[in-house]
Order: structure tokens, then sequence, then C-alpha cells
């Protein structure tokens, strides 16, 4: 790893040494079990291949400037998968063998943890997958929680710069009580096809509207939406999105900066309004946008117009990472050292 160009590093996956797994059999779970095979031997008739019995989690180690790692809110993700585990009938990963797992899997691969100042960072994946076989529409008996890292760059190649997006009216990523408030994988397949039509138009991502009237903000493909205006932060409450972790450490940074903070329905005709423009996630932290293209309607939302993130997005980000690096003191017990 001597050789890897840690700051032009790209999202994406790169092989790391170990992973750690666990089994769910006969009602409990196994003690964690370490591996370096990347492969994982599955039942034709597993229902995470056939019924969807999937959910993982995104999450970040960070290596400080006194070469400590730090992991980020773990618990918040422990429980978002609890809560998907739920909602799609799997067996419910203990916050206990969740946090021994990404601890364990980050330790093992600590080698491969990108430098402090690089702008990079380690890549942990929570995944809980139905590994017991069924031919009728039933939950599985038995499950597998594992964990895998790997070092990543910005998610959008363009890093904390002001990127394009457009607004998606021909499909939904999520409907109203489905599973868009659940991180599983379905959420992300029934997005493929409008993230890559808005790639091939030149776009960092596509804009969702709710699915009932197509007048309301949902999300930014795989990220939360936020917009600034007379010093508050404002982010859609629907009932179909995935409450980002990121964004939740946003609004709090904002009110203890002194701004109001509104989670609401947002409809597109108030882009118009916003003095700032973001979306928000643990892969991206925050991408500010430059310009938000409607082509149904013609009309194009511009910010950033002088090429900058806006200072308001700029202050957010940099509060957020110093954090989350260590380099700033963590005031609210988000930060995690693991070694």
């Amino acid at each position: 790893m001597t050789e890897t160009d840690w700051k032009n590093l790209p999202f994406g996956y790169r092989p790391t040494d170990y992973n750690v797994r666990s089994y769910y059999r006969n009602g409990k779970w196994s003690e964690l079990e370490i591996t370096s095979s990347e492969h994982i031997r599955i039942h034709m008739a597993a229902t995470c291949l056939h019924y969807g019995q999937e959910s993982f989690e995104g999450m970040k180690a960070y290596m400080g400037k006194d070469d400590r790692i730090r992991i980020f809110r773990w618990l918040d993700n422990s429980r978002r998968m609890g809560k998907s585990a739920t909602g799609i009938m799997m067996a419910v990963v203990p916050d206990e063998l969740f946090h021994s797992a990404i601890v364990k899997a980050v330790l093992l691969n600590k080698k491969f943890i990108p430098p402090y100042g690089t702008g990079a960072s380690l890549y942990i994946r929570p995944l809980l997958i139905g590994t017991g076989a069924q031919v009728g529409v039933k939950p599985a008996g038995e499950f597998l929680f594992m964990v895998f890292v790997t070092p990543v760059g910005p998610y959008f190649k363009e890093g904390f710069s002001p990127v394009d997006m457009m607004i998606w009216r021909s499909s939904d990523r999520a409907a109203p009580l489905g599973t868009g408030n659940i991180k599983v994988g379905g959420n992300y397949a029934a997005s493929l096809l409008s993230l890559e039509t808005g790639h091939d138009k030149g776009f960092a991502s596509v804009i969702y509207l709710d699915s009932k009237e197509k007048k309301y903000i949902d999300e930014c493909g795989p990220a939360n939406f936020f917009g600034i205006k007379n010093n508050t932060y404002i982010t859609p409450e629907s009932q179909s999105i995935l409450p980002s972790i990121t964004n939740k450490s946003l609004m709090t940074l904002s009110s203890s900066m002194g701004m109001k903070v509104e989670c609401r329905p947002v409809p597109v005709s108030e882009l118009t309004t916003f003095e700032e423009t973001g979306a928000c996630g643990t892969a991206a932290v925050i991408s500010p946008i430059r310009k938000i293209v409607d082509p149904d309607t013609g009309i194009t939302y511009e910010y950033c117009k002088d090429g900058n993130p806006g200072p308001v997005s700029a202050k957010l980000y940099n509060k957020l990472t110093a954090i989350q690096y260590g380099d700033e003191k963590d005031t609210f017990g988000w930060v995690e050292i693991i070694g």
C-alpha cells in the first residue's frame, strides 16, 4: 500500500486483508469469525437472492493527525440497521456485536487506513443478508452479518466542489409507507436506471421528487438534500427518505452555530429562494450543488455562481470533518477512538 496515491483515491472497492462474519442460526448469533476470503458460500435458494432480504450500512474510520483511529456515530448506524432488519423480517444484530465487528474489521486492516491530510478514509460496510433457503415468500431462518472495509476517496469525483444535478420524474426510488426510510438493497436497485441516465447526461446525481404528487423534493440519489436561506438549514421531511446520520449531524451543527433548522416538506418551487443547496451523506459528506436542471420545465436553478461552495456549506463541512478527524473537540459525543 506504500505506492497508493491516497490523494487521488476513487470511491470504489479495493481489496484489504480481512473481513469478519457472524452467523445467525437456531435463534442466536455466533462468535465473530475472521477470514481473508472475499467470497461468500451461499445456498441458491437464499432469501437475499430471491426476496431481497438484505440490508447494509455505510460508515468511515478516520486517521487523525495524532495517528489515532476514530469512528463516527457507530451506534446510530447499528440502530438504523436494526430498524432495517425489523422492516424486512431479519434477525437484528445486537449493538455489542455490531460494534465488535466494525472495530475488529478496522483494526485488522489498519495499514489500509489512508493517512491524515489526504482527504481519504477507510469505508466500513456492515452487511446483513438472509441466507436461509426458501422457495415460498417468507423470511429466512438463518442470516449472515459481515463487515468489510476498503479505502476510499470522495464519493463524487469533484470532492468538496460544486456539482450539477437534474430533477427526475420518470420513476420513483421509493414510495410512502414503503422501504424508503430503511437502508435495504432494493431501494438502490430502483435508483440505478435514473442515476445512470443522469450520469450519461453529465450530472453527478439526480433529485427524486415525492412519488404521490411530484411536487416535493425527496432525496439526491444516494444522499439527503438540504437548502440554506435566511440563516436557516432546511431539509425535506418525507416517509420515503432514509434518515442520514450525516444530515442529522449537520442539523445539530447548524443549530449550535446559531442557525434555525427546519425539517419539513420542501416544494420544488422553493429552489428559487435558496442561497445554497447541497447533498449530504456518509460517502460524500457534503456535495454543494452548482445547478439543478429541471428538464421537464426547462428551468435551471443556479447556485455557487463564483464556482466555489457556499459559505455556510463550507463552514458545516469543515466543522464536521474536523470533528471526524480529531482536529476539533467533539462536544457531542459522536466520535470513538479505537486505536
